[in-house]
This record gives structure tokens, C-alpha cells and sequence, in this order.
């Protein structure tokens, strides 16, 4: 494989330094490098992290093929700047044996453009009734560590203790969508003063409260991991911080949308605005973005989830749940925690790679960006800001709630183990 050299990117956001990539490792970090035959990517001024990784994609395929492709979404991941994704198991069939998973796995090594690592779900078919192949799927191929049903809870107490108990045997982690159904039946948007003035079926938030509340008790009875999926409440936050004070192995993920955006955007009746769990309130986004901050949430995760345009371009109530991140997931990070101050790049790469890969065991992702290491890379220009554009994204899906908005960051280049995905924001 060849050489690279990236000269003077400030590596985490600090000093310039020269970075030289050879076959699939970072060879040599320092000043002054050079090296013949090598290409040469300026980077001076631009910030360069190590590889994107989350844990909370839907790749849609096998299924949904109309939605998105494991092909499609591991290109947006690329633009994104992800070298690896965790896909969700609500696919059809579902992913609950170890055949569906190696299925996922290999369409992943196929493309090339990220590593796909599938998620296993929890229970047969999602229905919550009996736990899935969690073992099989585990000595598969795809050797599955992270388990959820995402898209629906494992409301059963019973059945989720059995669950936790399972993985601990591999050091396995459930990470649960939290939604109690009996208390969300009917719920169209966040529960509170906007729902009650629009007349929409309100989600109270004490449904994911309870839910995360009985899980962390749970996680520390057995002793075992649970992540909690796209934490959005204040109150969620306060149940997860005592949790960890006392020692409970949880962790927990919040996305971009819910730092950024409210539930007064609902008010425009757009369906690009609906999603599971709601947007919540202003107080629950600052709430969110300080608990990010102080390491209370975990990582971010971007819940990637594209519908076709007949799926959103309808009525509310018929409306589809979800919105595509992966394009966008840094872009919001910078505006929301960087710019604010509230985070640096550092911090960034310890949200969006170091802890996601170790929460995911991806071996070979979130290293450090120094010799000796994997060269999965992205670089980030930080000084660029412009409007979403959804007809340029690599997503087969347009559902953004950010179009037109303008954003800070863009991604220029991503290797893969060495490998360009993208170069100079146009995928290879």
C-alpha cells in the first residue's frame, strides 16, 4: 500500500504536527516529516481525529432496502468521518440469529468504505417474549458483543435480567431503547406545554425515566453492562449520574438532535421534526449538553435513521420516526459542545471514538493517533460553515431536520486502515 503524509494538522485540536500514514498504520508522528513517493494532504489548520465510530446506526438492510443500504450508509458514514458502525438489529428478517448478523457482516466487508459491526437483537423477532441466539450470534463470525432491540423496549423486567445475565458470560452489553410502551401509547411528540397547545398525544418523560431507573438497578443486581440508547431528558440524566456515583456498570448516549434542537420546532407540524424519543424541551437540551460535558453521557451516537421521502412528506400522524445523522453528527457536536466551549477536540475524540469503540469492543478503533496505531483517520475543517445541503448526502434517505441551516465543520478526508474513503469531501 502506499504512503500518506498529512502535514500540519493539529492532531486532537492540538499544536500542527506532520502525520505519516504507511499501508494501514500510522507510521510516524511528528515535525518536519517527510517521506518519498508519499501523498502529500495540506493540512494545516485542520484537525485531525481518529476514526468516527458509532454505536447506533440503521443500516436498513436486509429489508428496507428503499431506506438505505448497508453500501449507502457506510458511504455516509465515511462522509461523516466514521471508520466504524454498529447497526441495529430492526431489520426484516430481523437480526436475531447468527445467520442475519454474518449477513450484515460481510455486506460490510464487501463495501469497504467503514467497518460494520451488527448488533444483535434481544429478543426473537423484537417482540420481547424469548431471548434471541445471544450466544450464537456472539461465536459467529460477526462476534456480536451488543445487544438491543432498539426501536421497541424490553419492557419485560423478567426478560431483560435474563438478558443481562446472558452477556455478562462474554462481556456482552444490552443497550435499551427506553420507552415504557403502556405509558407512550398514542404519543405523537414530547409531553408538556407544546403538545398540550397543539393537541398531540404528549411522551412524558418520566417513560424513559422509569425505564432507565429499573434497568441501572437491574444491571447492578446481575452485575453486568447495560447502555442506555439516546438518553433525552434531564431527569434521565440525574438517574444515570447517581447510578454511576454508586458504581453500576451504565453507560449512556445522547444524539446530535436532541442537543441541539426542541420541541418547539414541532409547532411547524413537519414530520422531519418527528422522532423517537421526542425532541424535548430547552431545559433537557442544556441539561444534556452539560452532562456530555462532565462525562455523565458516555459518547454520542447519531440513531442514523432514513425513511424514503413517502415515509416523512405525509401527515403528521402518519409520519415515520427518525432522522438521518451520520452526514451531520460533527457538524452539530462542533456547534453544540465546541464552539460553546463546553467541550474541546479531545474531548470530542473521547465521545465520538475512544469510548464508543471500547463500549462496542471494535477492536482497532478509537486509538490513539500515534505510531504504531491503526491509521483510521478523519480530518475536520473547522473554520468551514455552510448550509445543509441533503441532495449532496451519501444517504440514500434525505430525512434531515437541518437542511438549509447553517453548520460549522466539515469532513475532508477519511482513511480506512490507511485506505482514502473520502478525499477532499468527495468519497473515493
Amino acid at each position: 500500500m502506499s504512503k500518506t503524509l498529512i502535514r500540519g494538522a493539529k492532531v486532537l485540536g492540538g499544536e500542527p504536527q506532520d502525520v505519516l500514514i504507511d499501508g494501514g498504520t500510522v507510521a510516524e508522528v511528528g515535525s518536519g516529516l517527510s517521506a518519498e513517493g508519499a501523498e502529500v494532504v495540506e493540512a494545516g489548520g485542520k484537525v485531525l481525529l481518529p476514526g468516527l465510530v458509532d454505536l447506533h446506526t440503521h443500516l436498513r438492510e436486509p429489508g428496507r432496502e428503499d431506506s438505505e443500504t448497508v453500501l449507502t450508509g457506510t458511504r455516509a458514514a465515511a462522509s461523516g468521518g466514521y471508520t466504524a458502525v454498529f447497526a441495529m438489529a430492526n431489520t426484516f428478517p430481523v437480526a436475531d440469529t447468527a445467520g442475519v448478523v454474518e449477513q450484515v457482516w460481510r455486506l460490510g466487508k464487501e463495501h469497504g468504505y467503514c467497518d460494520v459491526q451488527p448488533i444483535g437483537a434481544v429478543t426473537v423477532g423484537l417482540e420481547g417474549k424469548k431471548l434471541a441466539e445471544l450466544g450464537a450470534m456472539h461465536e459467529s463470525a460477526a462476534g456480536v458483543t451488543v445487544f438491543s432491540d432498539d426501536g421497541k423496549c424490553v419492557h419485560d423486567a423478567v426478560i431483560m435480567r435474563r438478558a443481562l445475565e446472558y452477556v455478562k458470560a462474554f462481556d456482552g452489553v444490552v443497550a435499551q431503547h427506553a420507552q415504557e410502551p403502556r405509558l407512550t401509547e398514542g404519543a405523537q411528540m414530547n409531553e408538556g406545554v407544546v403538545s398540550a397547545e397543539l393537541g398531540l398525544g404528549g411522551w412524558p418523560a418520566v417513560a424513559e425515566e422509569s425505564v432507565i431507573a429499573r434497568d441501572v438497578l437491574l444491571a447492578d443486581h446481575v452485575g453486568s453492562r447495560v447502555h442506555i440508547c439516546h438518553l433525552s431528558t434531564a431527569g434521565s440524566v440525574e438517574i444515570v449520574r447517581r447510578a454511576k456515583s454508586r458504581g453500576i456498570r451504565v453507560t449512556a448516549e445522547v444524539t446530535p438532535h436532541h442537543l441541539l434542537l426542541t420541541d418547539e420546532l414541532v409547532r411547524s407540524y413537519n414530520p422531519v421534526y418527528k422522532v423517537n424519543p421526542p425532541l424535548r424541551t430547552e431545559r433537557d437540551v442544556l441539561a444534556l449538553r452539560e452532562a456530555l460535558a462532565d462525562g455523565t453521557i458516555d459518547i454520542v451516537a447519531t440513531d442514523h435513521a432514513p425513511h424514503p421521502h413517502e415515509d416523512k412528506d405525509c401527515e403528521w400522524a402518519a409520519a415515520a420516526m427518525g432522522m438521518v445523522g451520520l452526514e451531520t453528527a460533527l457538524s452539530v457536536v462542533q456547534e453544540t459542545m465546541v464552539d460553546t466551549g463546553l467541550l474541546d477536540w479531545a474531548g470530542v475524540a473521547e465521545r465520538m471514538s475512544f469510548t464508543p469503540a471500547r463500549i462496542g469492543r471494535a477492536e482497532g478503533h478509537g486509538r490513539p493517533v500515534s505510531a504504531g496505531e491503526p491509521a483510521n483517520l478523519t480530518l475536520v475543517d473547522t473554520a468551514y460553515r455552510g448550509p445543509v445541503d441533503p441532495a449532496g448526502f451519501a444517504s440514500r434517505s434525505r430525512n434531515t431536520p437541518y437542511e438549509g441551516r447553517e453548520l460549522p465543520g466539515r469532513v475532508t478526508h477519511t482513511w480506512l486502515r490507511g485506505k482514502a474513503t473520502l478525499v477532499d469531501g468527495k468519497l473515493t
